[in-house]
């Protein structure tokens, strides 16, 4: 792996204004700006229809597609205000690689959105869209950053893409039954992709084994992506029921699955569904239990896992109210990870999913002040959603890892193939079970 750290390069100009002056930021139509007490000062006229009716940019940044980069600065309003703030082509049609809502007050705050661009071009520009109101209303914008540095950052900049588990259960099917005519398809389709392993009570050593596997991640210069998987009480005692047996025995499991990641490069999902499912603990007491257990994992995980991005799980676009939850992940620790994951063994597509994000970050930036980046499972999104969870019919493959795509991260967290339970077209399979049959119709979107 790459441990090199480069320095950071600054992509904008005057991003302080402490010259006074506002070039070369420009300004378009419905907004008047100036610098004042060392901010850019812009005032917004009012009868605006749509965000980008009032907007302020810088233009001419170089953007390289797969490069990580971080947008960062200090915001306040003159009145309670939402606003979008862009990273996107200077020209028709102006595609965004980030593209954040975000609220604001008369408080002043930070505000920092890493990303991973999906553009490559040398005619970048940073937005900040101010219309859509009725009224008028004064924006006041300081320090604001647009960095990078020549080898991105973090562990997509120390690996050169995500790791094929070579004994996923896909892949271990596929060694064991390669006279299956269904055996080449699997191969082609699913076990030759990156995607997640999943670490639970079925792991007799922890450390070894979440070590060995990043282990040979970082033997091959590859990415790997973990699920941590062992919250007491897991499910809901559904159908992946289990989990460590006490608040105690959970915590010497997440150390100890920390320990084994090291120094080395991962990605780490943070308990599927353990947030989303608060509700169906019998009492505040366990919720707060819980709530404090996930809080320790992302405080283990900040602390001794370096160079590990990990996200908490937030459930789906379609389970809690996006408010709800960006007050559950904020007391699950969220502000400690690098973001949270969405969509997780579900089947939403990847535009809804990145929709509930942005509603989910409104909440955050308007309760708490920050916003995070996220990511989406896009294991079985290809045919999007019926209304069904547990191994429907007519569900497909989705986009394969990647940077980018409409999220920081789309990856394939669930293993497809695998069972969520028995129930739907799998009602013999338990959870956790690889069923060739599962995959083909995954395959062929049946």
């Amino acid at each position: 792996m790459k441990l090199e750290r480069a320095a950071a390069t600054e992509l904008i100009q005057n991003g302080s204004f402490g010259a006074g002056s506002v070039a070369p930021w420009w300004n378009g139509a419905n907004t008047q700006v100036r610098v004042e007490n060392g901010r850019l000062r812009v005032d917004v006229a009012a009868g605006t229809t749509n965000p980008w009716d009032a907007i302020i940019g810088q233009s001419g940044i170089p953007l390289a597609s797969g490069q990580a980069y971080t947008l960062s600065f200090t915001a306040s309003a003159s009145a309670s205000v939402s606003v979008r703030t862009t990273v996107q082509l200077e020209s028709a049609p102006y595609t965004a690689t980030l593209n954040q809502q975000l609220s604001l007050d008369t408080t002043s705050r930070r505000f920092s959105f890493p990303f991973t661009s999906s553009l490559a071009s040398n005619q970048g520009q940073v937005t900040f869209q101010l219309g859509g109101r009725a009224g008028t209303a004064t924006i006041l914008l300081d320090d604001i950053s647009l960095t990078t540095s020549s080898t991105g950052s973090g562990p997509l900049a120390m690996t050169s893409g995500f790791y094929v588990d070579p004994n996923s259960n896909p892949a271990s099917w596929v060694r064991a039954n390669g006279g299956d005519a269904r055996a080449s398809r699997i191969q082609s389709a699913i076990a030759s992709k990156p995607m997640a392993r999943w670490f639970g009570n079925w792991n007799a050593d922890i450390t070894s084994a979440v070590s060995g596997f990043v282990g040979a991640a970082d033997t091959a210069d590859k990415l790997p992506v973990l699920v941590a998987y062992n919250i007491p009480g897991r499910d809901c005692g559904s159908h992946s029921a289990g989990g460590a047996g006490s608040p105690d025995a959970y915590r010497a499991w997440i150390s100890a699955f920390v320990t084994g990641l090291g120094n080395r490069p991962a990605i780490v999902i943070i308990e599927p569904d353990a947030v989303a499912q608060l509700d169906c603990l019998p009492n505040d007491t366990e919720r707060q239990t819980r709530l404090g257990l996930l809080r320790y994992a992302t405080e283990q995980l900040r602390d001794r896992a370096p160079n590990t991005w990990a996200y908490i799980d937030g459930g789906n676009a379609g389970w809690i109210p996006a408010d709800t939850m960006a007050q559950r992940l904020e007391a699950a620790g969220a502000r400690n990870t690098r973001g949270f994951a969405l969509n997780v063994s579900n089947f939403y597509p990847t535009a809804q999913s990145s929709s509930y994000a942005s509603a989910v970050n409104a909440a955050l930036s308007s309760r708490y002040g920050y916003t995070l980046p996220f990511a989406v499972d896009t294991s079985r999104n290809g045919n999007g959603h019926n209304g069904e969870w547990c191994n429907p019919a007519g569900r497909k493959l989705g986009t394969p890892s990647q940077t980018g795509g409409g999220a920081e991260l789309l990856l394939w967290v669930k293993v497809p193939g695998d069972s969520d339970g028995q129930c739907g077209i799998a009602p013999g399979i338990p959870a956790g079970q690889f069923s060739p049959e599962l995959a083909i119709r995954l395959i062929d979107g049946t």
